[in-house]
């Protein structure tokens, strides 16, 4: 006889019934196995990936998700540094030029970063199969410069120990958030689309014809804004479609829109609150704004991506980016995100950086609030920049948890698709995924925040109902969590990721149920249900 695994700690406050798919609606989404990507930072890529030697913490964290998948995260190196960005032949990696640390910006980005070809070349530890984005800069208006990096870095991707890693260049990116040009002093204002389609257009001519592009698999990624107007003015795809973006010879080259965003703001100090980043209702709005943006890309016949994004712009808001609430945040974001036909989420994130100016082994450490993992030690704090009596050593933070999730829901079939159920309560979302049209597996998320110093953690109780005939069990995989402004101690499965080598540790706990229980999710819970293992599945390590 097989043991009844289901179990409940809590008591459900509310019951209601929540009917699930059991085959995809028409136009349901097939989602990416790199649904879940990351934008890293320019100025600290070396410390990413490593340099003569890779950085296995790192790799460790990416061959997670494509164990899972079966690809690891699609790559973009760039974001506001990349137009502070120059190549010399002089330099072997990078030589960067830090500003002075804040309180609220403890790891700013570098004032100027000059690199070398091994810059670029190290992206050959990655895992094999990676797809990379790279930017080159935009900001500074200088023509040779954008050139000489797209040539290193074309070169860098042609070369052999690239083509035996079976790392791929997918976009060049020309700059970074052109729209803000005009605020930050790197173009007269005011600055139109019109004058960012002219210059970009000059620019991708120039390196397009410097390293013949077209004969390679490599395209361009336009955009990348930080807003969008979504009118034919303004800065947004409508207006720079509708300004002949892409009639010209370089336009023909351009594969996908990226858009930026960010749910709120942390650049002058003031954080948003846990519960309204979470909220289910303010992650449909954040999103559902570019809807119209999606079409018009989508009606050109490209992607569209959000190429850099996040919880809190300014790296995070601390005590909301860095929590374990985060991480319901982004799962429900990441998968809500290709309902509107959005087929990529970069998260962006940042990591340390070692340098030696004085003290030959003093251990500068860089790192932001909202990223998934820092893959180099810290001995500053990321919430203040004081300093830390121990150095906190690599590690992933609560939303590195959010990418583990919805790779297991996506799983690593090559066309699998991914929809939203329709939940009537504005705590609960619900998602169902689907491998060659038949339902396998649900993830339900209670987004109601358990914060310390609560006592009464209530759950609610969903009745499962099916539009065909469903499945009579399930297996039930939880994501514990004690606080929804915890920072860590969070298990997945009752095992964990918060480890020394960012391998996941610990005995595997799955509950094991017939259909007609039910199912409990407390405050601040994520559940995974899989109905594809079949009867017999029990706890195991």
């Amino acid at each position: 006889m097989i043991p009844l695994l289901w179990f409940s700690l809590l008591p459900a406050a509310v019951a209601f019934s929540v009917t699930i798919p059991c085959s995809p609606a028409d136009g349901a989404p097939f989602v990416s196995p790199s649904l879940v990507s990351l934008s890293i930072e320019q100025d600290r890529w070396p410390e990413w990936v490593g340099t003569s030697s890779k950085n296995q913490f790192f790799l460790n964290t990416l061959n997670n998700l494509k164990t899972i998948t079966g690809a690891p995260p699609d790559i973009r190196i760039g974001a506001n540094s990349e137009d502070k960005t120059n190549f010399s032949p002089e330099v072997k990696y990078n030589e960067d030029i830090f500003p002075a640390p804040t309180a609220v910006v403890p790891y700013p980005e570098a004032l100027n970063i000059t690199v070398g070809n091994a810059y670029y070349l190290v992206a050959n530890h990655l895992p094999r199969g990676t797809h990379v984005t790279w930017g080159v800069n935009f900001g500074q208006f200088n023509i040779t410069a954008a050139v000489l990096e797209a040539t290193a870095i074309m070169n860098a991707f042609k070369s052999p120990p690239f083509q035996a890693a079976g790392v791929t260049l997918d976009f060049l990116e020309i700059g970074n958030e052109a729209d803000l040009y005009a605020n930050n002093g790197l173009r007269p204002a005011p600055f139109t689309s019109s004058e960012y389609v002219q210059q970009w257009t000059t620019f991708a001519t120039n390196v397009s014809e410097a390293v013949n592009l077209s004969s390679t698999d490599t395209k361009f990624l336009i955009g990348s804004f930080a807003g969008s107007s979504s009118k034919t003015t303004g800065f947004s795809p409508q207006a720079i479609y509708a300004e002949g973006v892409l009639d010209s010879n370089p336009g023909k080259l351009i594969a996908t829109f990226s858009e930026h965003h960010y749910s709120g703001s942390f650049c002058t100090g003031n954080g948003g609150l846990l519960q309204d980043l979470m909220t289910k209702a303010t992650i449909r709005s954040n999103l559902t704004i570019y809807s119209t943006d999606v079409v018009a890309t989508h009606a050109q016949k490209l992607d569209y991506i959000l190429g850099e994004t996040n919880s809190y712009a300014c790296h995070g808001a601390p005590g909301v980016s860095n929590t374990a609430g985060a991480a319901l945040w982004a799962l429900d974001y990441a998968l809500f995100a290709p309902q509107i036909g959005i087929s990529k989420v970069f998260f962006h994130v940042v990591s340390t950086m070692v340098f030696e100016v004085e003290f030959p082994n003093f251990f500068q450490g860089i790192g932001f609030k909202y990223s998934l993992l820092q893959p180099v030690a810290l001995n500053r704090s990321i919430l203040d920049g004081s300093p830390l009596a121990t150095p906190l050593p690599p590690h992933v933070q609560p939303l590195y948890y959010s990418a583990i999730i919805a790779a297991e829901l996506r799983g690593c079939k090559d066309e699998a698709q991914i929809s939203e159920i329709t939940v009537n309560d504005t705590r609960i979302a619900g998602y169902a995924a689907f491998e060659a049209g038949e339902l396998v597996r649900a993830v339900f998320i209670n987004s109601q925040a358990f914060l310390q110093g609560s006592t009464n953690r209530t759950s609610i109780h969903l009745d499962l109902e099916f539009t065909g005939k469903g499945p009579s069990t399930m297996t039930v995989k939880r994501l514990a969590i004690g606080f929804a402004d915890d920072t860590s101690g969070v298990t997945w499965g009752g095992q964990t990721y918060e480890t020394t080598n960012g391998l996941v540790e610990g005995k595997l706990k799955l509950e094991y149920a017939p259909i007609s229980k039910g199912l409990d999710i407390a405050e601040t819970e994520v559940v995974l249900l899989d109905f594809s293992r079949g009867k017999g599945h029990e706890d195991t390590s």
